[in-house]
């Protein structure tokens, strides 16, 4: 019988996402969509930051995905400030039914400028897609925002499952290129799991 070598990693890159944005717009719904492909009306509230993680493969290597849930509140500011310089790969999200988190993109826009790395991918998601008829933000006003910044966009829902994985996947695929020789790729200054993962109930969808 042959021993597993512990020591031996059983992915060959690890990359860092965050996501960021306003408080009850579907971050954690998207996360849990892409990582576990299921969805709950009776959603909990992140407080402080929390994170999940799923294993792709992308061009014949095995991609361990840690993906870092922030919480939108303001009075969680400096905690989840402090995860942007060790992330990889951002996700600003906004919910297309809330113009007032759409024009807070801005604001998120500058805390990466701030705190994140130079090098960092960044995407635009405007969630919650499927409400077309209560929507706010137009699809064009998205792309613009985008556009302007230099990052990809999409519309996504994480009820209905509309480009919630091709947007994960995208990203992953776009900080794979910067890495095409070598292996058990990681971000620099790690920074270890908060140990604050208290929920509270919400009806955020």
């Amino acid at each position: 019988m042959v021993e597993k070598d512990k020591n031996r990693k059983d992915y060959d890159h690890l990359f860092r996402f965050l996501m960021v944005g306003d408080s009850t717009i579907g971050k954690s719904s998207l996360v849990r969509r892409f990582t576990e492909n299921e969805f709950s009306f009776d959603f909990v509230a992140t407080i402080g930051i929390d994170f999940k993680i799923k294993t792709v493969e992308l061009n014949g290597k095995k991609i361990k995905l840690q993906i870092w849930d922030t919480a939108g509140q303001e009075r969680f500011h400096t905690i989840t400030t402090s995860y942007y310089r060790g992330a990889m790969g951002i996700m600003l999200v906004y919910d297309i039914t809330q113009e007032k988190t759409f024009d807070n993109i801005a604001k998120w826009l500058r805390n990466i400028q701030e705190h994140a790395n130079e090098d960092v991918e960044k995407m635009l998601l405007g969630n919650k897609c499927d409400m077309n008829d209560k929507r706010m933000v137009s699809t064009e006003r998205g792309q613009s925002i985008a556009r302007e910044n230099g990052i990809k966009f999409m519309e996504t829902s994480a009820k209905t499952n509309i480009n919630v994985e091709p947007a994960f996947m995208t990203l992953a695929e776009d900080i794979l290129k910067k890495y095409p020789v070598s292996n058990n790729t990681q971000a620099t200054n790690y920074v270890d799991p908060s140990q604050d993962r208290n929920k509270e109930k919400s009806k955020c969808c």
